[in-house]
């Protein structure tokens, strides 16, 4: 039998994933390592730690799994996106990665506005200006660091610089590549606008490449570091949110995926390269060749109910207090909850927007505010959705839902009702891991297109459709949304 490796290099660890040539985890093996915040706003990492981790994991993997390394057939590659790796001309670090959560960067977003304009920025890289990405952390090396920019030969993303680790080549992604904003959306390359205004020598970029192609091969020094054969391809797999699409099985029109876990991601491929007119929405490649994706995060999701727990009921578990919460009919008795308790970004990219409840009474108890917290979280879900619609997303057809939040049953019922769609769980766990090892099995010639090894690998586990209290909700809706205009001058005054 053949097996497919996908390694994903997160923030906090790395996972090696070894799949078989029918789609089954045959085994998982993680190492993790820790990020430096040496002042404030700053987030950091040693690109080293990657590669530590890549080699302990396949290692491992293999170890656990007693696969025979010469069944592997391909490599697929895979994520934290958004962060700065700079070489020098013999491909050694000439500093810490800057991290996808570093926030150093807002004077630079403001350059990158300022120098393009905020309109024509969008209508390039489908995005706006953010701390989170890559575009303002080169200039911010530029401006601050003067040194190190002078001495730069190459600029890649965390995965990719494991990706030179083992095949000695500069390549990334084009999902990855769309996330630095130094990309036309609609081309799938680098805009030549964009690195000229920003005065980025376009030679420091890498080749792209779609998420299935051959981007190198296994050298033999990384050969000896991992225990595997020297030649095994490795595919341009995606950044982690666009890998985990095609982990849960995202990759066509009216698919969505949605992640609940301390933050809420909503992801949703698409056909065209979209956009929301303003960039409330992020509009990247997707991972799957000649598609895009529109994805919207919520800061505070799972981590809205767990602020909840801890803070008004702590030690009460989860389960207990969600039981409570199945007593109270839809809208908590007048009760709405805003759940930006720590900012947000979509729709509102607004870091001083504030949690709240509104229409509290005497007559509410605990049980109505942690169904309020369930509710408030979905509003603001929903408010993805919507702005997806709005940009042009066809009908929402199916929600495919996984992360510590969807354990709730009530809580996926709620999301199915607010959202008036089918929500399904499936059979992978995984997610980004698993994603980019069915990339690899793709770009291997095992399934005929990233759908077809989608569609034979990945199965609905369980379906909750919205039921009666769904017109409810539809009611309730435009009151929560009414909540952030009203309440915004009062964030940013205590703000």
């Amino acid at each position: 039998m053949d097996y497919f490796l996908g390694i994903d290099s997160s923030t906090t660890a790395t996972k090696a994933l070894l799949m078989d040539e029918l789609g089954h985890v045959v085994g998982v093996a993680a190492v993790e390592y820790g990020y430096e915040t040496p002042r404030p706003l700053w987030s950091e990492q040693d690109p080293h730690l990657w590669w530590q981790g890549t080699v302990a994991a396949i290692r491992q993997v293999l170890t656990n799994t007693a696969v025979p390394p010469h069944h592997i057939r391909a490599i697929g590659l895979t994520g934290q996106m958004h962060g700065l790796v700079l070489l020098d001309k013999h491909g050694a670090v000439l500093r810490p990665a800057i991290l996808w959560n570093d926030q150093r960067t807002a004077a630079q977003c403001d350059d990158i506005r300022a120098r393009l304009g905020k309109e024509r920025l969008i209508q390039i890289t489908g995005n706006d200006a953010l701390t989170g990405f890559t575009a303002p952390k080169i200039l911010w090396v530029q401006q601050e660091e003067p040194d190190v920019y002078a001495h730069i030969a190459h600029i890649l993303l965390p995965k990719d610089y494991v990706r030179y680790r083992l095949t000695g080549e500069f390549a990334i992604d084009k999902a990855d590549g769309a996330g630095t904003i130094l990309f036309d959306l609609k081309q799938r390359d680098w805009s030549p606008e964009v690195l000229a205004a920003l005065e980025i020598d376009p030679a420091w970029l890498p080749p792209t490449f779609e998420g299935t192609a051959v981007t190198g091969h296994l050298s033999s020094d990384a050969a000896e570091a991992t225990g595997l054969p020297a030649g095994i391809p490795v595919v341009g797999g995606g950044g982690d949110q666009a890998a985990n699409g095609v982990g849960v099985g995202a990759v066509v029109e009216g698919i969505v995926a949605l992640s609940l876990g301390t933050s809420g991601v909503v992801f949703a491929a698409t056909n065209r390269p979209a956009i929301e007119p303003d960039g409330r929405l992020h509009a990247f490649c997707h991972a799957v060749p000649g598609k895009w994706h529109f994805m919207g995060v919520m800061l505070s999701a799972a981590g809205s109910l767990r602020w909840f727990r801890d803070a008004l009921a702590p030690g009460v578990e989860f389960g207990d207090l969600v039981q409570e919460a199945e007593t109270i009919p839809p809208g908590s008795d007048g009760l709405l909850f805003l759940p930006y308790l720590t900012g947000e970004r979509t729709p509102h990219p607004d870091p001083l927007a504030r949690g709240a409840f509104v229409g509290l009474t005497v007559r509410h108890g605990r049980a109505h505010l942690t169904r309020a917290v369930l509710e408030g979280v979905a509003f603001g879900l929903r408010d993805s959705f919507e702005l997806m619609k709005g940009a042009g997303l066809t009908a929402v057809t199916q929600v495919r839902i996984a992360g510590g939040g969807a354990k709730s049953s009530l809580w996926r019922q709620i999301l199915a009702d607010v959202f008036n769609a089918e929500l399904v769980t499936v059979n992978t766990a995984e997610g980004a891991a698993y994603g980019a090892a069915l990339l690899a099995a793709t770009g291997a010639g095992a399934f005929a297109s990233v759908e077809a090894a989608c569609n034979a690998a990945i199965h609905i586990t369980g379906m909750t459709s919205p039921g009666p209290q769904s017109a409810s909700y539809q009611t309730l809706y435009p009151h929560y949304q009414a909540l952030y205009p009203a309440l915004r001058p009062t964030f940013q005054a205590i703000g």
